[in-house]
Parts: C-alpha cells; sequence; structure tokens
C-alpha cells in the first residue's frame, strides 16, 4: 500500500509539473569587475543622456512646430491684409477711370450750358466797349489832349522841408515812459554825496541830503541778502534734503568729489548710504563690515546700476570699485528666485571677470561678505584648484560666478556651466585683461551669452528697455566695465557689448594716487641690494616689494630671509595653494615684505601698506 501511495504522489508531482512548467533556476549573485561596473554605468549614463536629448529634441520640436504655426498664421493675416489692399486699389482705380471718362463729357456740357445762357450778354458787352476804345483813340488823334508835365525840382529845394525842429507832444518819447530812470529822477551827488553845488544855499543842501543814510540802509539789505543766499548754497553738504537740491547744487556736489560723468540720463549721485536704495540686508550688511560712508565711485556708479543701465566706470586701484558693481548686482540677484536642480541647468544669474586669481578670489570674499544676509551663492573658478571640485559647486547651483577668463572659457568648454540665463555681467580691471592678451577669451565669453536679450541700439529704445527690466516685465543683459585706464581695445570691447553706457570717472583717472610718494633713485646694479636693505630698514612693515622677473623675486625673497627679514614672494609660476598662503601670510602680518611681480599690481587689497619700491 505505501508503494502504491508512493507511486501516485510521483505521479500526481509529475502533473503538477506539467501543468507549472518547469521551475525556474534560482537567481545567482554575481560579481562584476570594475571595468564592469565603470561599463554599466557608462552604459547608464549614456541612457540618461539620451533621454534628455530625446525630450530636449521633443521640447524643441513642440517649440518649432509652435512657431511655425505662428508664422503660417501671420502668413495668413499677412495675405488677407494684402487682398483688402487690392480690392480697395482696385476699387479706387475704377472710381479714378470713371471720372476721367466722365471729365470730357462734362465739360462740354457745361459749355453748353454757358452758350445758351450769357453768350448774347457777353457778346454785346465786348462790342460796347471795343467802341468806346475806338471813339477815345479818333478824339486823341483829331481834338489833342493835354498831359500833365512832371515838374522839375533843384536839388536845393528838395531837401528843405525834410527836417522841422516843431515836434508834436505825441511824438515826445519820454512821456508815459515806465523806465524808473525817467520817472524818479535822482539829484545828483557831487563828490559821491560829499559835494555841494555853488550858488544854493549850503546848510538846506545838507539839511535835504540823506544819501549816506539811504545807502547805508541798501548796502546793509543786500549784505543780509548775499550771507542767506550763500548759507543756502552751501547747505547741502549736510543739512540740505535730497529733495531740495537743485542740478547746480548736484553739480557742485559731483565737481568736490571729483566725479566727472558723460551720456545722458544719469541720475543724482548718493550722498550717504542711507540715500540709496539697496535693500535693508545689504546696508546691514554695510553696517556690519564698517563701511561708514561710500566713495566717489559708489557715490555715482550705485545709482546708475539701480537703473539697470550699461556702465563704464573709470577710478584708480582702490577707489571701492568691487563693491561699486558688487552692491548693484547683488540687489539684482536677490530679486530673481533661488536656482534649484532644475533651474540650474540653465547656469548662473549673474558673471564677474577678472585678469587674476587672487582678484577674483578677493572678489567673491566680498561678494559672501555683503551677501551674509540673503541666500544668495557663488562659485569662484580660478585655474591652480581642482576644476572637478568647482565643477561639482557648480552643479550644485550658483546664482552668482566668479572667474578667470581661462577656466571660465574651459568650464563652458566642457559643459560644467552654460550661461543660458545670465543677463549681468562685469569686467573688473579690463584694461589689465586686455593687457594681459585675454580680449579673444573675453569676446568668445561675452559671444556665449544669448543675444536675444541684448538692449537696443537706439537709446530711446534703450531707456524704455531699461525701465521694463527695472519693472521685472523682462529680463535685459546689463553689462558693467570697471577700468583703471581706457585703451582703445577697451572701448572697441565697450562699443561691442554696451548699450547706450553711462560713463563715470574719478578725477584724472590716469595720474597716479596722490596718497602714495613716488621716489626715483639711479643706482647701480651692484648697490641695489644695500640700498634696499637700508629703505626696508628705515619703513614700517607690510612692505611690497615689486620685480620684473618670477626668477628674481624668488631669489630676493631668499636672500632677504637670511637677513633676518620675514618676506616671502609671490608671482604666476607657482602653484595656486603657495600664492595664496603667501598672500594671506601677508595679509595677516607673517610676513613683512612681499616680493611680487605685476601679479599683484591691480586690485589686491592690503590693510594700512605703507610702501611700495621697485627693484
Amino acid at each position: 500500500m505505501e508503494k502504491r501511495k508512493d507511486v501516485g504522489e510521483e505521479g500526481n508531482d509529475a502533473k503538477r509539473m506539467r501543468m507549472d512548467g518547469p521551475k525556474p533556476p534560482a537567481a545567482k549573485v554575481t560579481f562584476k569587475t570594475k571595468k564592469q561596473r565603470e561599463h554599466l554605468a557608462l552604459q547608464q549614463k549614456q541612457e540618461a543622456e539620451e533621454a534628455d536629448r530625446l525630450k530636449a529634441e521633443k521640447r524643441e520640436a513642440i517649440r518649432h512646430e509652435f512657431l511655425l504655426s505662428e508664422e503660417l498664421q501671420r502668413e495668413k493675416e499677412r495675405q488677407l491684409r494684402m487682398k483688402e489692399r487690392e480690392r480697395a486699389r482696385g476699387r479706387m482705380e475704377e472710381e479714378r477711370r470713371g471720372k476721367e471718362e466722365n471729365a470730357p463729357r462734362r465739360q462740354i456740357e457745361k459749355r453748353t450750358a454757358v452758350g445758351q445762357h450769357g453768350g448774347d450778354g457777353d457778346r454785346s458787352e465786348m462790342r460796347t466797349r471795343q467802341q468806346e476804345a475806338e471813339l477815345a483813340q479818333i478824339k486823341e488823334h483829331y481834338l489833342g489832349t493835354r498831359r500833365a508835365e512832371k515838374k522839375v525840382q533843384k536839388p536845393s529845394e528838395r531837401f528843405r522841408n525834410t527836417f522841422s525842429d516843431k515836434w508834436d507832444l505825441s511824438e515826445d518819447t519820454n512821456r508815459n515812459d515806465s523806465n524808473p530812470i525817467y520817472q524818479e529822477r535822482r539829484e545828483p551827488q557831487l563828490l559821491f554825496g560829499r559835494g555841494l553845488r555853488a550858488g544854493i544855499d549850503v546848510r538846506e543842501q545838507r539839511r535835504q541830503s540823506n544819501f549816506y543814510d539811504e545807502l547805508s540802509k541798501r548796502r546793509a539789505r543786500q549784505s543780509g541778502e548775499h550771507i542767506f543766499k550763500e548759507e543756502s548754497r552751501n547747505m547741502y553738504r549736510a543739512d540740505k534734503k535730497r529733495e531740495e537740491m537743485n542740478d547746480r547744487d548736484w553739480k557742485i556736489f559731483r565737481e568736490e568729489q571729483g566725479i566727472i560723468i558723460r551720456g545722458g540720463r544719469v541720475p543724482a549721485p548718493m550722498r550717504t548710504w542711507a540715500e540709496s536704495l539697496l535693500p535693508c540686508e545689504l546696508l546691514e550688511a554695510i553696517g556690519r563690515i564698517g563701511y561708514k560712508s561710500p566713495t566717489p565711485i559708489q557715490m555715482q556708479a550705485i545709482p546708475i546700476a539701480l537703473e539697470m543701465r550699461d556702465l563704464v566706470g573709470i577710478a584708480k586701484t582702490g577707489s571701492g570699485k568691487t563693491a561699486a558693481f558688487v552692491l548693484p548686482m547683488l540687489t539684482y540677484v536677490k530679486q530673481l528666485p533661488l536656482l534649484n536642480d532644475e533651474t540650474s541647468q540653465d547656469g548662473p544669474y549673474a558673471l564677474v571677470l577678472a585678469p587674476s586669481r587672487e582678484l577674483a578670489i578677493q572678489i567673491k570674499e566680498e561678494i559672501t561678505q555683503f551677501a551674509s544676509f540673503c541666500k544668495c551663492r557663488s562659485v569662484a573658478v580660478v585655474g591652480g584648484r581642482s576644476a572637478e571640485a568647482q565643477a561639482f559647486q557648480l552643479r550644485r547651483g550658483c546664482e552668482i560666478v566668479i572667474g578667470t577668463p581661462g577656466r571660465v572659457k574651459d568650464c563652458v568648454e566642457k559643459s560644467y556651466i552654460v550661461l543660458n540665463q545670465c543677463s549681468y555681467v562685469c569686467l573688473d580691471e579690463a584694461d589689465r585683461m586686455i593687457d594681459l592678451g585675454f580680449e579673444e577669451i573675453v569676446n568668445w565669453i561675452l559671444d556665449q551669452i544669448p543675444r536675444s536679450n541684448f538692449k537696443s541700439e537706439n537709446e530711446d529704445q534703450a531707456m524704455k528697455e531699461e525701465l521694463e527690466a527695472k519693472a521685472g516685465h523682462r529680463k535685459y543683459r546689463t553689462t558693467y566695465m570697471f577700468s583703471a585706464t581706457m585703451p582703445p581695445a577697451v572701448e572697441r570691447l565697450a562699443r561691442k557689448y554696451l548699450r547706450a553706457p553711462a560713463y563715470v570717472s574719478i578725477e584724472d583717472a590716469g595720474a597716479g594716487k596722490p596718497s602714495i610718494e613716488q621716489r626715483l633713485e639711479f643706482i647701480a646694479e651692484a648697490k641695489k641690494r644695500q640700498r634696499l636693505q637700508e629703505i626696508l630698514g628705515e619703513t614700517e612693515p607690510p612692505i611690497m616689494v615689486f620685480v620684473n622677473q618670477r626668477k628674481v623675486a624668488d631669489v630676493l625673497a631668499t636672500s632677504l630671509c637670511k637677513l633676518k627679514f620675514k618676506a616671502t614672494s609671490l608671482h604666476v609660476g607657482k602653484a595656486q595653494e603657495i600664492r595664496e598662503a603667501a598672500l594671506g601670510g601677508f595679509k595677516d602680518r607673517t610676513f613683512d615684505v612681499l616680493v611680487a611681480t605685476d601679479v599683484a599690481g591691480r586690485g589686491i587689497h592690503i590693510e594700512v601698506c605703507s610702501t611700495r619700491d621697485q627693484l
């Protein structure tokens, strides 16, 4: 029985296997090598990129179809308007042709009507006039007539009655004259009121003479009015309100601050931070940093920048140009929504280009300080640092990108960053970038920004577009260019990318700073080191020594260290970490002497640097 039971169970199992089919084999855990995993990751990345590309193509196709339909609709409307104009033109042509055909017939009818009604009367009147003329000619021929002869007048009699010394009262020009000189005739004041007229009583003349009294009263009144006017003129410095300032006051204020402007529609400068239209977060950050009053370039550049107008600022190094473009840029970015994972794919809102790595990092630190009370993010893209780390920061999203032209171009070419929604561009130390040979790279970077948001070249249209951008209706590209000088290459760059810009110059930008004392000494090559050692011993640190070659900078720094000076060197041949460490040590007084090439000659902010020597 047990055997039969086993056989029956086996038959049931076989029957069940036939119905359900063979069981699938159990999943095995397979080990993949690093190369296989990289291949699988690359394949997944390619699939994701292919999916993104298909989505982009689909969006582009939908956009193209929409634009095509719009174009077809406009073409249909244009065809309808053309047909309507053709029909109107045909009707006018038919009316004109009908008038021309009917004009001869109407003239014939008119002549016929005139001949029927008035022909007999005209002929009889004409015949009467002819008969009278013939009769007058016959009388003149046979009877003769007396002609009036013109009398010949002698030259002596011709001008006899021209002049007459008998005047009529109506010809008196002094009557009813409103001139106070004739209405109120003053008595003569001999010897300025001290003399007397002969033949008249002297005592009576002195009694009636009130010349000195009137003169003293008039002078007192005029001096009071003059003092009041002078006080009201000079009141604009501290007491006069902004609403009470007139054009003359602003002109005097600009002259005192050394502000020179060119270009129309330039707004009035701000005298204090309270008069600016900056957000309260930025004003709080300014107070926290310790900026008590704006510099001249900030007084005029910030109001222009807040008007969303293109600007060219010419000012000396160290005049506060960084804050002049950073504060309006943060104001613009703060009005826009923060970038997320989706919107950050179109790139940042603002781009700042600087000629050197140190200056770009310094601008980034300034932006971080001013943006401490708002959520604007910034990334510095410079050479000498890890490009992958910078690409990671860019992918996370940032509203402002600061960088050198070479590294920014590399990031754009490698698709680490795009500039599709960049509408705020600033070129700091533009003349220095041109001198370093970055003109072609800067042009290439600016050409990557979409030209669809360019302002019009017409100044009136550009003004309307600036008002639209200020109101937030549409974004237009705003370009700022700050420089210490204005060479032809910078002017060429401004003409190409700026639209109806305002030019702001602070005094004579090409001259040296008055706070720097310049001395020139002609010394033999063998005595230079000894003289430099004497100057360094006489001068309070920190001290910057400029040289022309990198090798000389390293050798000089080493020799100064041997002479017990805390010296370091800075030039482009060093790694970025070493350059930052040297500059940071010089700023925090770890080093007293910094030997540098021209890489530190522009834009680097050093507190209380007493002197600069060039070897």
